[in-house]
């Protein structure tokens, strides 16, 4: 087998993994760039495969950094299936087609208010894209060996990071390859903890947090303060969450405060109709959560829904102190701009971060401090408490890392430490060497490697 590292070597989005066997080409992940604009460039540079000669793709869930690049696949030729479970089949159908969208829309405005270098503006794909290509999805549940061609198998077990979230499985020609996709933590609220692998010749592991240890401690008390703060100024709290995942992780912690009334009663604000869609999944697949169908009413219900564009705009005209949560969770695009550019200049408002931010993005100028963002070709001050919490997020520290890997009851014969920015994929890659004594490495972008059986 021949693997070669399309993307998300040295930087937390583009995943990309292409193996080739003597008569197979298979993709695992087929995710956006995002962030740095050298990075968002390679989304519209050719790949190093025609995408007419891969047979299959495999996805490991439904972020856009693992499979946002699938409208734009299918457009260049990919014709093949794409393999998944039925809950990031179902996110998908919601994702995609909104990040078209949100691309013709982005298109839409720079033309009109002529802020882009580009004449015209052109969306990577288009909402119509990202409905066509789900026409290509097969589910396949947890657990279950399928069929790749040319002896291969594959599996899906349980990630832990979002609904639906995988480790895949490979087997074949004398060889098992596990794609770690995004580990999530094993002591989430709502999500089982990721499932144990017991042992693969070759591993990629993500190290999004290879350099960092969550706080091991409930992140409730630091939430409940923010809010209580900023409301006690009259101010109003941005939330920018990524609508399957940490919205719904937001919800159940606000849900909470409110029980145990740690937090004013004020109102809560779910302004992402994708994200509300997203929740309503949480009820449909059950069995891969902690709550009961009941208890997802109850948590979620607490919100109140902007389903429309004048409904975002009338949360934004209301002075009153609220909690607004809305899409991207590193404010890359979606109605959450048009809360920021209107709540970040005053110094009443706190805008709160519940996730990773990659290097590029606004989510990571302000949580580096930056005095104003750019939004809408424009900057905007930025005078609100900017915090972020790491409790919240969806992805293992190094601890949880180191604590899954040592669950292999043998060592891979080659780890490779994808998915995380330079300074924690070398982090990672040296607890491991240093902890576990394995055999490492950090892939460079298109570099390739001959995996022997």
């Amino acid at each position: 087998m021949k693997l070669t590292f399309l993307g998300a070597t040295k930087t937390v989005t583009g995943s990309r993994f292409l193996l080739e066997t003597g008569s197979r080409r298979l993709l695992i992940d087929c995710g956006l760039f995002q962030g740095l604009k050298d990075l968002r460039l390679r989304n519209w540079a050719p790949l190093p495969v025609d995408a007419a000669d891969v047979d299959a793709v495999v996805l490991t869930h439904a972020h856009l950094d693992h499979a946002g690049y699938l409208p734009r696949f299918a457009k260049i030729g990919f014709r093949g299936p794409i393999f998944c479970t039925p809950a990031t089949l179902d996110l998908c159908g919601i994702l995609l087609p909104d990040s078209g969208y949100l691309q013709e829309e982005e298109a839409e405005r720079a033309n009109r208010k002529g802020y882009s270098k580009h004449d015209p503006a052109l969306p990577l794909y288009t909402r119509l894209d990202a409905v066509q290509v789900l026409d290509q999805f097969e589910a396949v549940p947890f657990a279950r060996n399928f069929d790749l061609g040319d002896g291969l198998t594959a599996r899906f077990d349980h990630a832990g990071h979002i609904l639906g979230a995988s480790f895949i499985t490979i087997t074949g020609h004398g060889l098992k390859l596990v794609f770690s996709g995004d580990l999530g933590r094993p002591r989430d609220p709502i999500l089982f903890a990721p499932s144990r692998i017991r042992g693969a010749d070759y591993l990629l592991v993500e190290s999004t947090y290879g350099d960092r240890d969550h706080i091991d401690e409930d992140p409730i008390d630091e939430f409940a303060g923010i809010i209580r703060r900023t409301a006690a100024r009259g101010g109003t709290i941005v939330i920018p969450a990524n609508a399957v995942g940490r919205t719904q992780l937001v919800l159940h912690y606000l849900h909470r405060m409110k029980q145990e009334r740690r937090i004013p009663d004020i109102a809560v604000w779910l302004d992402s109709p994708m994200a509300t869609d997203a929740t309503d999944l949480y009820v449909q697949h059950p069995g891969l959560h902690q709550l009961t169908a009941a208890r997802c009413k109850e948590v979620f219900g607490i919100a109140r829904i902007a389903n429309s564009v004048e409904e975002s705009r009338a949360i934004d005209a209301n002075a009153a102190p609220k909690i607004i949560i809305s899409a991207s969770g590193m404010a890359t695009g979606g109605r959450v701009l048009h809360h920021l550019k209107r709540f970040a200049p005053d110094h009443r408002n706190a805008i709160l971060f519940a996730g990773f931010q990659a290097a590029g993005t606004r989510g990571a100028a302000l949580r580096d401090g930056a005095d104003a963002i750019r939004i809408f070709g424009r900057n905007v001050e930025v005078r609100a408490d900017v915090h972020f919490i790491d409790g919240l997020s969806a992805h293992a520290d190094y601890e949880e890392m180191l604590s899954w890997l040592r669950g292999f009851d043998t060592a891979p014969r080659c780890t490779f430490i994808v998915h995380g920015e330079p300074a924690a994929a070398a982090a990672l890659d040296a607890r491991i060497q240093q902890q576990l004594g394995w055999n490492t490495r950090v892939p460079e972008y298109l570099q390739s490697f001959t995996l022997e059986a």
